[in-house]
């Protein structure tokens, strides 16, 4: 039955689709989006996707507006529909064919490094196109000069092989060549082709899902209840924006180095808040680099986005009417919009950076909103080589792990949490990680004293201790020792990361970036992940809560008392007058 709405006389009423209508589809449209994701997750061949959860996907209109978008990583916010539009703008609309799935990973492009790659389906109903089911994920190795991706690049060439928009189904029927193309330029072929298949998969069920969504309102209805939907979330986003205070507000905060050894790089910040319109402009932060920390423009306004999110309208779905009242601009040629032969294989570093000074910026006129910096990056260990147990066939282990994220008005910062260009990404299980690779994980827990002091506490990073157990390559990406997660309005920033190696027999060394050093079978590596900010003066915090966090051994007891100002007893009772004392000092 189409559920638009009707006169008394039957004659239809143009445009108008009634609420509980309009809210089921726009329900409907985010359950197809999780459908899709879970298809994606429980076909992959891979642990970073299976059991990391590295990917995203999204259910786009005929026009390129997004409908439905499930949990994933959040740095691909409405990237997905960007893509769509960057292949029509480049070929036209009458390009996508029914039957067609096309495969692209081109970095100037989706904005990303080579590595996540995504697929795009068109969705026919009828013989007309009603929209397309997309979805991207972290593939293994592309064919880089390193396995996965790697730390020292500087140029795009070293990273794999680059797609343009390329159909890999025509007319319905896979191009085996194509296909085959990319299986001879992964070093794990196969495993290449299985996950591009669970991509695959993902878009048959957008396609199915949405035409039985058809079939059930009538394209009028659905089309009405879209546009209702985009309308609505529009204007609450204007309002949203409009009751910020107008002003310009700066941020500026620095990368270590380019991962070629570059001196910090800048990343600077101006946001313009203008009745119900908002700008932030990227001018003055560091020119294209060397080293692999560049993206594109497409992948910097999706960071952009997430910044945005969260301070307007966070608990309002993504859709076609989400970010129209925000610009975001950044000059050609810096890391923020770069061009040809740049690397762009670690270009998520400055996003979270950026990510983050957003929300500075905008604390002083949101203070309930805001929350000191987080640890800021994946902060990424790689491990590859032969596995003996595997009659030595090659292997590569790649895992992001956690850290601290900033306190805010009235909580502690999360300990242990990916970043915040990570979103839903998981911990590998130290079960599933054992079993895979020639590795064991002798200890993991939280890293004492690491969050930045403050009335409420950021949250602390993790520990994570490797031993090797076949002559390997190690290579790390760790970030954030220059610009730490700063605190807001008194509270400390949080710790820095280090990484130790230790090989038998000799002294530990540490590393933040390290690209395929040698790893004799017994090398043990610890990596420290950094905490987040603070929130609030340190000498405000309850002495109650300095003793639960020593209990929880969130915080060691010398801490407590040089940090907070809290003494407690050797019952672990609060000794309140010698905190008294400590504080009035």
């Amino acid at each position: 039955m189409n559920r638009a709405a009707y006169f008394c006389d039957g004659r239809k009423a143009v445009n108008k689709v009634d609420p509980i209508t309009t809210e089921i589809i726009r329900n409907a449209f985010i359950s197809i989006a999780k459908d899709m994701n879970a298809t994606l997750i429980r076909s992959a061949f891979t642990p970073v996707i299976y059991e990391g959860k590295d990917c995203s996907v999204a259910l786009i209109d005929a026009d390129g507006e997004v409908l439905g978008q499930s949990l994933g990583l959040p740095l691909f916010l409405g990237n997905l529909e960007i893509c769509v539009k960057l292949i029509a703008e480049e070929h036209g609309w009458d390009y996508f064919k029914e039957g067609d799935v096309f495969y692209m990973n081109d970095s100037y492009m989706t904005g990303t490094h080579l590595n996540d790659s995504t697929i795009i389906m068109p969705i026919f109903w009828g013989g007309e196109r009603i929209g397309f089911a997309a979805s991207r994920a972290h593939w293994l190795d592309v064919g880089a000069k390193d396995p996965g991706t790697p730390v020292d690049s500087h140029e795009i060439y070293q990273e794999g092989v680059r797609w343009g928009p390329t159909r890999l189904y025509e007319g319905g029927e896979p191009r085996e060549d194509v296909i085959d193309l990319l299986r001879r330029n992964s070093r794990f072929g196969e495993a290449t082709v299985g996950d591009m298949n669970a991509q695959v998969a993902a878009g048959r069920t957008g396609e199915k899902r949405l035409h039985a969504l058809y079939e059930r309102f009538g394209a009028d209805t659905i089309n009405t209840a879209r546009d209702e939907i985009f309308r609505q979330t529009e204007a609450l986003e204007r309002e949203a924006v409009k009751a910020l205070t107008d002003g310009v507000y700066h941020a500026e905060g620095f990368l270590d180095n380019d991962g070629l050894g570059s001196d910090p790089l800048p990343v600077k910040l101006k946001l313009t808040v203008k009745g119900d319109e908002m700008v932030i402009d990227l001018s003055g932060s560091a020119a294209q680099a060397r080293g692999p920390v560049n993206c594109g423009i497409t992948q910097t306004i999706a960071a952009a986005r997430v910044a945005y999110k969260l301070l307007i309208c966070s608990d309002v779905s993504p859709n076609g009417g989400s970010f129209r009242p925000l610009n975001v601009t950044a000059p050609q040629r810096t890391i923020f919009s770069a061009e040809e032969p740049a690397a762009c294989g670690w270009y998520f570093s400055s996003l979270g950076l950026l990510i983050d000074l957003v929300i500075k910026a905008l604390s002083p006129i949101v203070p309930e909103k805001s929350a000191g910096a987080h640890y800021g990056d994946s902060m990424v260990i790689t491990v590859a080589g032969e596995d003996p147990r595997n009659e030595d066939e090659f292997y590569l282990m790649i895992e992001p792990t956690t850290g601290g994220w900033g306190a805010f008005d009235g909580g502690d910062g999360a300990s242990s949490l990916i970043n915040n260009v990570n979103g839903s990404f998981k911990d590998i299980p130290v079960e599933i990680f054992e079993t895979k690779y020639p590795l064991r994980i002798l200890s993991y827990g939280i890293r004492e004293d690491s969050g930045g002091v403050g009335k409420y506490r950021g949250g602390n990073g993790t520990y994570r201790k490797y031993v090797v157990e076949a002559d390997s390559d190690l290579f790390l990406w760790f970030e954030r020792s220059t610009t730490t997660a700063w605190g807001l309005f008194g509270g400390e920033a949080g710790l820095a990361p280090v990484v130790t190696m230790e090989r038998p027999g000799e002294e530990p060394q540490e590393f933040l970036k390290v690209n395929g050093i040698k790893v004799p079978s017994g090398t043990v590596i610890t990596s420290l992940t950094g905490g987040g900010g603070g929130y609030g003066e340190a000498f405000e915090r309850d002495p109650e809560a300095v003793r639960e966090d020593v209990i929880d051994r969130y915080v060691s007891r010398e801490y407590a008392r040089s940090a907070y100002g809290v003494e407690l007893t050797d019952q672990l009772d609060v000794d309140l007058e010698t905190t008294r004392q400590l504080r009035s000092a």
